[in-house]
């Protein structure tokens, strides 16, 4: 097969100018520390109200600097409904959903998560100011889903 000279030059600049943004895509997450999905917790959906942590959702203090928020997203809302923690420690989110997949985003923060029924999801934040912090739900989970939100009261300690 024979390639025209301007056809050989466009596909040299096609092939270089993908690995350049597949270089520049996988430098940007390697460096914000993106990792692919692995090591899953899994539960079983239908004993979510009988299986720990999830048998008793809120915060609990782990140690002087950490605490520990769970969570389950389930029709329209989430349990529980409202949460307070200090400014400046670390918290970690443990949430799971008994029904369809839902998410947790935390707004003006970098906490976005899905959760998948069967699973278990876990993110680490840390807030810097105190102040109320909106949590939407972002997957369409059914007619009520609009009215999905809670809010995280975070207090100087």
């Amino acid at each position: 097969m024979h390639l025209h000279k301007y056809e050989k030059v466009w596909l040299l600049f096609g092939i270089a100018a993908l690995a350049v943004f597949l270089s520049i895509v996988g430098v940007t997450a390697f460096s914000h520390g993106h990792t692919p999905a692995g090591g899953m917790d899994v539960i079983d959906p239908e004993l979510v109200d009988e299986t720990a942590p999830f048998n008793h959702p809120g915060v609990t203090q782990v140690d002087n600097d950490t605490y520990e928020v769970v969570m389950v997203a389930e029709a329209f809302s989430y349990t529980p409904s409202s949460i307070k923690v200090p400014a400046g420690k670390e918290i970690l989110f443990t949430l799971t959903s008994k029904d369809v997949v839902h998410s947790f985003t935390i707004i003006d923060t970098k906490v976005n998560m899905m959760v998948v029924p069967g699973r278990i999801t876990h993110k680490s934040y840390t807030f810097q100011k105190p102040g109320k912090y909106l949590v939407l739900c972002n997957e369409y989970c059914g007619t009520g889903h609009h009215f999905m939100q809670t809010e995280i009261e975070v207090y100087e300690p």
